[in-house]
């Protein structure tokens, strides 16, 4: 990478990966390729990106196109190509038909660039990992699911409002698979250092954790039309930036389990050391009684949509 400047391709150029295109090339993490089957919407809205370079001052190319072979060599390729959740949808009612895109894309992506390190963000986000994972060949290292950061960043949010203080101050991760039993984890959030049961009564954090629970169906019902981009799209790109300069930071992320947290075969969210070889490690933590018991129930569910995905054809 030290020759060249690194490539992150992202795959959907609808509202989250046309968004994650605009933070990459922000951050001038690397040249940036939008790829979408409507490749009108690909261009046209790289284009608009890279327009915008002059008045913010970013040095990154931004290609729009629907040939994945203008993607060859990418470092990082974050997945984002897939229907969106609506009203009273839930993401597993997409399994289906995302499969099959995420497949194909995964499969495109293998050919042109088979050292990525894949980020997964479509939903159901811990199957389609699976998903992507079977259709690269790629090893666990490089296939990472893009759930936690999101998670955290809206527990975050929450316990940052509650408190009146700056979500800098605010460190928190959520556990577990991206639906309604991913587990929050308040016992190990501080404010400023300061353990939040010191900070909050119970039910006010009870609160918090079910609100986090919803967070992207509280979205997606004042929305109506669609589902959250900003803060998915920042998560993912906050990976591939971890990945790409080599940060080794420890971020909460979908990653396949081969016996941590007595779990294995399945992707599940935990903490995770991210660089450049993409997964460099599991720190594990110990869970209390109640949160173990939450964090297999919310296995379980991620099984179920796996055995699931097993029955169908894509």
């Amino acid at each position: 990478m030290a020759n060249r400047r690194a490539k992150i391709t992202v795959v959907g150029a609808g509202f989250v990966g046309s968004t994650c295109a605009h933070w990459a090339a922000q951050r001038e993490l690397g040249d940036v390729v939008l790829v979408d089957i409507n490749e009108g919407a690909a261009k046209g809205k790289a284009l608009d990106l890279f327009e915008a370079s002059p008045v913010e001052g970013f040095d990154s190319t931004v290609t729009g196109t629907s040939d994945y072979k203008l993607t060859e060599n990418s470092d990082v390729v974050i997945i984002t190509a897939g229907i969106p959740r609506k009203p009273g949808m839930s993401r597993d009612d997409l399994l289906a038909t995302n499969a099959k895109i995420v497949k194909n894309c995964a499969q495109q992506i293998a050919k042109y660039s088979p050292h990525a390190v894949l980020i997964i963000v479509s939903n159901p986000l811990d199957a389609m990992c699976h998903v992507a994972m079977d259709a690269s060949g790629f090893p666990r290292e490089r296939v990472l699911g893009m759930a936690g950061v999101l998670d955290g960043a809206r527990f975050r949010s929450f316990i940052a409002m509650e408190c009146n203080v700056s979500v800098e101050d605010v460190q928190a991760f959520v556990f577990g698979g991206h639906g309604d039993t991913m587990v929050p984890m308040p016992r190990y959030v501080s404010v400023g250092g300061i353990p939040l049961e010191q900070m909050l009564k119970k039910d006010r954090i009870d609160a918090l954790v079910e609100r986090t629970r919803k967070g992207g169906a509280e979205i997606v019902n004042l929305l109506q039309t669609g589902s959250a981009y900003y803060a998915p799209s920042a998560s993912a790109v906050q990976m591939a930036e971890a990945i790409i300069k080599d940060k080794k930071r420890i971020l909460p992320c979908a990653v396949l389990l081969n016996g941590e947290y007595g779990t294995k075969g399945l992707f599940c969210g935990v903490l995770a050391k991210l660089g450049a070889k993409g997964l460099e490690g599991i720190p594990t933590l110990e869970l209390n009684n109640e949160e173990k018991a939450m964090f297999e129930k919310s296995a379980g569910a991620v099984k179920e949509l796996v055995e699931a995905l097993k029955k169908l054809e894509y």
